[in-house]
């Protein structure tokens, strides 16, 4: 297994020596309804980067399990830092990495509103050649199978993420409140009024805090999501294992 943590320093020297790139799992620890546990995002990233664990050329860093989630913090339960903290956190966590001389990174994100953060941390690394981080959002790579799954604009706690965390953890799905954060959610993220975006917090237009129609989800679609999103992980990997360091880099001027 190429999970950090549970290695000595003493073994985590050869395994560091012999990886080609970092998996770093970042989520939050936020609302999403009645149906899904807090820790839905960092569950879903961890359970992608955890299927990394495996190979002999990737080593998976902890988890980061709380994120920019201030939007969601009239919801009982709710963890958040700013964006700057979490930004310097990752930056840092990514740095002192690369102190080992491994500066190849994928940070596997599993909450939206990291994603500001993390691209700001992606381009900061790289223009001063600390690290090549690019983030990867698990929603992004399957977007065409989830609207072949599901008939919904969705966003949060919807039958998408429902699906997947049915998948990974049916331990902490509670299919009998699918009802209830149906009946209290929007049909999609956010509030509009004459163009402009009025909708700050979650609990601006979502009673239940869920967006979409999670009463849609079944443990079988979630299946499909998870290795749909599994595959594109890894491809990614291959790429980033393969690619030279020296072309992750900034061009330079001409």
């Amino acid at each position: 297994m190429t999970l950090l943590a549970e290695h000595t320093t003493t073994t985590a020297a050869a395994t560091l020596e012999s990886a080609e790139v970092a998996v770093l799992p970042v989520g939050s620890t936020e609302q999403h309804g009645p149906a899904l546990p807090l820790g839905m995002d960092h569950m879903a990233a961890e359970a992608f980067a955890h299927t990394a664990a495996d190979r002999d050329d990737v080593v998976v860093l902890p988890t980061i399990p709380v994120g920019v989630s201030v939007h969601h913090r009239q919801f009982d339960g709710t963890l958040y830092v700013g964006a700057e903290t979490f930004e310097r956190f990752v930056a840092e966590t990514i740095s002192s990495l690369a102190e080992h001389d491994l500066r190849k990174v994928v940070v596997v994100n599993g909450h939206g509103g990291n994603s500001g953060a993390l691209g700001r941390v992606a381009r900061s690394l790289r223009d001063e050649r600390i690290a090549f981080a690019p983030y990867w959002n698990w929603w992004e790579t399957v977007g065409d199978r989830s609207d072949e799954l599901f008939d919904e604009e969705g966003g949060h706690a919807d039958a998408a993420e429902t699906s997947l965390l049915w998948h990974v953890r049916e331990d902490l799905v509670r299919p009998d409140e699918l009802e209830a954060a149906e009946a209290g959610a929007s049909a999609g993220w956010g509030e509009s009024v004459h163009g402009a975006s009025v909708g700050f917090d979650t609990i601006d237009f979502t009673e239940s805090g869920a967006v979409g129609k999670p009463t849609d989800a079944e443990p079988e679609k979630g299946e499909q999501l998870f290795a749909a999103a599994r595959d594109e992980l890894h491809a990614l990997l291959d790429w980033l294992a393969a690619r030279p360091l020296a072309d992750c880099w900034p061009h330079d001027h001409t």
